[in-house]
This record gives structure tokens, sequence and C-alpha cells, in this order.
């Protein structure tokens, strides 16, 4: 007779310790090694190739710019809105490729980074490879993370299955290989978690290094502070585990206490990394936010920068975006939006073990103690971005297939008779789906909404169109239609003219000026501008670049 619990042959183990299961058999060992292996070079694969091949997104340039600007200057004047650590690790990368940076260029963060690659005589796609190389091996690393996070809470079975699920995961590799902040704060973060949940049997060691991780979380994105409550909580829930007998109340209060000082001072360190002086004077666009939100930035025990920085990110807060979800085009945000995109752009298996594996957390007495370590902090930020302005992507969410990857584990304890078929099955669902979209990762969508080649109709920005496509776009410019007139409406920060597009600007023409080649970024399709919208109405479509730039004809007889 099955049962959901771990039955009489696999007692559950207590939650100070780590659960029995790991293989004594060395070729078992080796075999588990071989298949981490497997799993992030196939990984590694994907994300290098991919960015070899994609321009440069919307936000990457700024923060290369700003992350060069800052190793090579000292200078904080660029990109308050978000801590340095992040950019000093994209611009680790991009000044080992030996850009030259013009001392000279007094523009603002928004040009830094266009001038850096294109217009100071620098290989720009040199550069951005080098800059994204960084973010690429931290993500590496991460996948190490979570292999031995669900090892420690399942064993090597559940490991493999935690691993095989981030390894295979669209939106990270997407956003793994792009010289951007989300995938390193979501990283770091959950390394933080990791090593809370080991802190439970030697606090003395992990709680220091939790507490680093989580300022690293906190150095690269503002978007990580509403969830340091709930790691603080856990701090006193790991300590108040080692010690059950004695339940230190005075000992998990001060160990949490510690563990945010040092988080704090990892903070100021990024930042001092920079400028050891802290140059910094208020530049005049930063808004004046009242209220509880100016209070709480005026109270944060971090730089002046930072604060600065909460109060830009407030700003945005404060302003109505341009959303798309399911056709509709609208002006603000919908509180669904996130778990709506969510549904459509992850694997359909991973959505499936990933329900499976929160109902294990919370069903089964082993994993029980690690459901508040895996989920809280998930939801947490979750419900938080489900409340912002920005529906602009699942990036902001992109901790959620990390953490419920690992919850995903908790399949493998389950001791129904057909578990380990059915979850296999769901893992090659997965593994499948994601090679299909190789190397079309950023406008993943799943089977059941048509696959990449419909998400375009369904979700816009860094859900589809982030402006990665433009070198692909030259390409077939040069290889379908040479010396046709083109007309470009494009989003990105990319320069056409140096990928060998010539194009004029249909936006500000006369309709009936606009013969030849349409070409447009699905993003702005999704805005329904009324400049562009009547143009597109009387073209006819005859192709598509990347799932994120359609092509339209425009006949002479049509106006």
């Amino acid at each position: 007779m099955t049962s959901l619990t771990e039955g009489p042959d696999r007692p559950a183990a207590p939650p100070a310790e780590a659960p029995p299961g790991r293989s004594r058999v060395p070729w078992r060992r080796w075999a588990v090694v071989a298949a981490v292996v497997a799993l992030l070079a196939q990984m590694a694969f994907a994300m290098v190739s991919t960015a070899v091949a994609q321009t440069p997104t919307i936000d990457e340039p700024v923060y290369i710019g700003t992350g060069v600007v800052y190793l090579r200057e000292h200078d904080l004047r660029y990109n308050p809105e978000h801590p340095p650590l992040g950019k000093l690790i994209i611009g680790a990368g991009a000044v080992l490729a030996g850009p030259h940076l013009d001392t000279a260029f007094t523009g603002g963060q928004y040009q830094v980074g266009p001038h850096l690659l294109y217009r100071s005589g620098n290989d720009a796609q040199r550069i951005l490879l080098a800059a994204r190389l960084p973010v690429i091996v931290l993500t590496l690393l991460f996948g190490l993370v979570i292999f031995a996070f669900a090892r420690d809470l399942t064993g090597p079975g559940g490991g493999l299955a935690a691993l095989t699920l981030y390894a295979f995961s669209p939106d990270v590799i997407a956003h793994g290989s792009l010289a951007t902040l989300d995938v390193p704060m979501a990283g770091f973060l959950l390394t933080s978690v990791w090593l809370l949940w080991r802190a439970r049997r030697r606090p003395r060691l992990y709680l220091p290094l939790a507490g680093v991780a989580l300022g690293a979380a906190m150095a690269t994105k503002m978007s990580t502070l509403p969830a340091v409550p709930v790691l603080l909580a856990l701090v006193f829930v790991s300590v108040w585990a080692f010690r059950p007998s004695r339940r230190p109340i005075v000992s998990g209060v001060l160990s949490a206490a510690g563990v945010g000082v040092l988080a704090v001072a990892v903070v100021w360190a990024s930042y001092l990394a920079v400028d050891p002086r802290l140059r910094w004077t208020t530049p005049a666009d930063v808004p004046a936010i009242g209220g509880v939100r100016g209070l709480v930035a005026a109270w944060m025990p971090f730089p002046r920068t930072f604060q600065d920085g909460m109060r830009v990110q407030f700003g945005f807060e404060d302003m109505r975006w341009t959303g798309f979800l399911f056709g509709h085009t609208y002006r603000g945000s919908h509180w669904y939006y996130l778990p709506a995109a969510l549904l459509v752009k992850t694997p359909l298996g991973m959505l499936a073990l990933w329900l499976a594996g929160v109902a294990a957390m919370v069903a089964l007495p082993r994993l029980r103690p690690a459901a508040p370590y895996l989920l809280a902090p998930a939801a947490v930020l979750l419900v938080v971005a489900m409340t912002g302005a920005r529906d602009l992507g699942v990036r902001y969410v992109v901790y959620i297939p990390m953490f419920l990857g690992v919850a995903a584990a908790g399949v493998t304890l389950l001791r129904w008779r057909w578990t380990k078929a059915v979850t296999a099955a769901l893992l090659l669902f997965v593994a499948v789906s994601s090679l299909r979209t190789y190397p079309y990762y950023l406008p993943y969508s799943n089977e059941a909404f048509g696959g990449p080649s419909k998400t375009h109709l369904r979700l816009h920005d860094s859900n589809v169109d982030w402006g990665q496509d433009l070198g692909r776009l030259a390409d077939r410019l040069r290889e379908r239609y040479p010396g046709e007139p083109v007309w470009l409406v494009y989003k990105g920060s990319g320069v056409p003219s140096y990928y060998g597009i010539h194009a004029n600007d249909p936006l500000t023409a006369p309709a009936s000026q606009v013969r030849g080649l349409l070409v447009v970024s699905d993003s702005w399709i999704a805005k329904d501008d009324p400049r562009l919208t009547p143009l597109i109405r009387s073209s006819e479509p005859i192709g598509e670049v990347g799932h994120s730039i359609t092509i339209f004809r425009r006949p002479p007889h049509r106006l």
C-alpha cells in the first residue's frame, strides 16, 4: 500500500540533521558528478552561444557603461537606482576586453553605454560578450547551489531533478546570458537561504556566510529589501532549531542582528569599492518622495547614493507604464500580470513539478521544516512584485524558477508507485521544450500558448522583444532583401547603422512615403501607437526575425 509520506523504509530525518540517502557506492557518486557536469555544460553552451548571437538588450548598455566607469574612474554618478555590486561584476568582464573609455564624455546614464559600445572605437559585440560572461559564470555557480540545496533536502536524486529544472529553464538561460542584474540578485538570495538552512547544524560557520550572501543580493538590486525581514526571521529559526532544548531567544535575536549587520556592511563595501570617499551629489532629476516612503528611504542605513536610488525607484513606481497581456494594451498595471506571464513562459512540466513540490514540502514531515526557507521569501517577493507599477516581464521574478525548482525536488520523496516514472517524464518534457526554443530563449512560451512564435501575441517587452535581434535582422535584410528601402521602428539599445542597417523612421514621415519594407519590433506593435498602427494594418507581414521583430511589405498601391 502506497502512502504520501516517506514510508517505513525511509524515516523522516531530524530537522537539524542532513537527510540520509547520499550514495556510498563510488560509481554512483561519480555518475551523479557526471550528470551535474553534463547539465551545467549544456546550460553553459546554451547561454554562451545565445550571448554571442544577441545584440544589446535595453538595460545592458547602462550597466556595462556604468560598471566600466565605476572601475576606471571610481565615480558613482551613473545609475544610482541600483547598488554597485552587479555592475562591478559586469564591468569587470567588460574591462578585461580592454575597451577605450572616453573620459571627456559628459552625457547621462542612458547615453554612456551606447557611447562606450558604438562611439568610442570599440568592438561593441566583443565588449558585450565580455560583460555577459561573468553573469554566465555566476548563473552556472548558482546551479551548484541549487543542486546542493536540493540534495541536502532529498538526496542526490532530488538534487539532480532540481538542477535539471534550473539548467533547462528558458527564463534562467535567457536572463543568465545577459549583462543584467536579475539573475545575480536571485542567485545570491537563494544562496543566503541555503546557508541559513545549513546553519541549523553549524550556525557559527554558516550564519556569517549567509549574511555575506544576503548583502551581495542587496548590493545588486534594491528589490531584495522586502525579503530581508523574512531572512532575518529565518536566522532566528535556524538558531532555535540548533538548540531546541534550550530555546535560546537571546541568541536568536543577536544572531539575526549580526547577520543583518554583515549584510549592511557588504552593501557599504560595494559603494566604497567604487569610491572610498563616497563622493555624491544628488542629481536634480531625483524625485522628491514624501510620506512613509520618503521616511523609509531616509532611514535606510546605507550611503546617500543608495537612499537617492530608492527615491528613483519610488519615482518609477509612481509612473504609469504601458502594459500588454493576452493581446490587450493598457496603461498602468494588473496585479495578476506576473502569475499570468509565468503561466505562459514556464514549461508545462515545470509548472506541474512546482505544484507537486510545494505540496510535498507541506505534506512530508521530512521536508516541512524547509518549507518556510523556500516558500516564504519567494512568496513575499512575488506579492510585492505583483503590486508594482511595471508589467514588463517575468525577469522581475526570475527567483521563482530557482526557489520552486529546489522545492520540486521534494517530489522524489513521494512513495507513490508511479512517482519516479512520472517525474522523469516531466523532466524530459521540460528539457525537450527548452531545447526546441534554442536559441530564442527570451521569447519562449510553452506549448499550451503556441510556443515562442506566438508569445508576442500575449506578452511584450523583456518577455519577447528586448532589442536582442538587431544583428539577426541585419543578416536577414542583407540576405533576402538587398537594396530594398527599409523603414524601421526598433525598440532596443543597439545602433542599427553599426550592424549595417540603414533605415528611415516611419513615425516621422507621411504614410504615403512609407514604401518598401516596414520592420517593427514586436514590443512597438504591442504599444498600439496611433502613428504606427495604421501603417501595420495597411501592410502585409512577410517574415519575422527571432520571434521578436516582424517584417511587413508596403505595396505601392496601399495608403
